[in-house]
């Protein structure tokens, strides 16, 4: 994982690199992040253009960290899973894409995470309101 900022209380977030990063945080969790990652990491590998002869996967690595959605996780000090985040290709703001933050079991981060999400905001100057993040923000 890396570093991405820290937050008041000692939580800090990290961004979710790998396959078997995604599946940890999905089991530790207890939600399909794995799935979504994967999915992602899928469509960008399909969308990606190989250069020429022995180059032709050189910027692989690169596309794919261009293209495919940031996958965050919100930890506090002791490696405990607060949330999981998921917002646009390099935290830039995009259009009508469903950028989405949720808690262990899909459950609403805001109710005890909102500054530290605040806080991830301002990392990236992207706003991050609840009403367009929790998905289940309507139901409950």
């Amino acid at each position: 994982m890396q570093f991405i900022c820290e937050s008041a209380k000692g939580r800090t977030w990290f961004r979710i690199e790998t396959d078997a990063e995604a599946e940890a945080e999905t089991k530790l969790m207890r939600h399909a992040v794995e799935k979504h990652f994967r999915r992602e990491q899928v469509r960008a590998r399909k969308a990606y253009v190989p250069g020429p002869g022995l180059e032709r996967d050189i910027m692989l690595k690169v596309h794919l960290q261009r293209t495919t959605p940031l996958f965050l996780t919100l930890r506090a000090d002791d490696g405990h899973g607060l949330a999981t985040a998921m917002l646009p290709p390099g935290g830039k703001p995009v259009p009508d894409f469903p950028t989405i933050i949720v808690g262990p079991e899909n459950s609403d981060p805001y109710a005890n995470h909102a500054d530290a999400i605040e806080a991830l905001a301002r990392h990236y100057k992207l706003p991050l309101p609840r009403s367009r993040c929790f998905p289940y923000a309507q139901r409950g």
